[in-house]
């Protein structure tokens, strides 16, 4: 029998292999016909393959925090509304190449939201990446001098959906709104990207003001048929450790 786990497991097969070694243990062998059998075995190759993709997606991914679907806390109030989140967690926005854009004040949860939007994609099997703003900068500034700035661009816009936080922090220089607006051209209708930013979506056009053909063509290919989140209310954070306290 342990012939058989090894042959599985040099076929590069470790899910099957396992679940041989369970039908073994729990004298499962003999229950099951040999198309039942091979159906659960094959079944368990499956599901091994997408739990590893998914890891490795979400390990690529790079979030900021821990967080999915199943945990958000729905409220209407604090602009988090149940149907909508639901929609986007069928992922049919990214297949369609819709943004969302997220906004609202400091400890509201617009990183969690867009962090949770992420999680979904990668289990199902989608392609993210998280960047803090400034980081994304720093980095496009490291590949301008290394010479391989054409190919990061390339890694973006292949990206199934792109997650942007901490938007509007900093006014973009000249630079800085070019590369920008490359990125958002790039994905425009084509993959999905997420932007998360304290400021209101009316302000934005501030963060842009060094150059206004670039501040409108972003904008005007960001909003108009994006999802929106205007994210209200007390801060989460402050909540938490109020919780916390009550405890101790």
């Amino acid at each position: 029998m342990n012939e058989i786990t090894n042959a599985l497991k040099s076929l590069r097969m470790p899910g099957m292999a396992q679940y041989w070694e369970t039908m073994l243990e729990t004298r499962q062998t003999e229950s099951y016909s040999l198309q039942d059998g091979l159906q659960l075995l094959i079944q368990a190759e499956l599901d091994n393959r997408t739990l590893s993709r998914n890891s490795r997606l979400i390990k690529k991914a790079h979030f900021r925090y821990q967080a999915s679907i199943d945990e958000v806390i729905y409220d209407s109030k604090r602009g988090v509304e149940k149907q909508k989140v639901l929609n986007l967690a069928t992922c049919d926005y990214i297949k369609k190449g819709v943004s969302v854009l997220i906004t609202g004040a400091a400890g509201t949860g617009k990183s969690w939201l867009g962090t949770a939007l992420g999680h979904q994609a990668c289990m199902n099997g989608y392609r993210v990446a998280y960047f803090n703003v400034y980081r994304l900068f720093e980095e496009i500034a490291m590949a301008r001098i290394a010479s391989t700035l054409h190919r990061f661009f390339l890694r973006l816009a292949q990206t199934d959906l792109l997650i942007l936080d901490d938007f509007g922090m900093k006014v973009l220089d000249g630079q800085q709104l070019l590369d920008f607006m490359e990125i958002i051209e790039d994905r425009h209708g084509q993959k999905s990207t997420i932007i998360i930013s304290q400021l209101p979506v009316v302000d934005w056009y501030d963060v842009m003001k060094g150059n206004t053909t670039a501040a409108d063509a972003i904008l005007d290919r960001l909003v108009h048929t994006s999802v929106r989140f205007e994210l209200t209310g007390n801060s989460m954070r402050q909540k938490k450790h109020e919780y916390n306290d009550e405890i101790k």
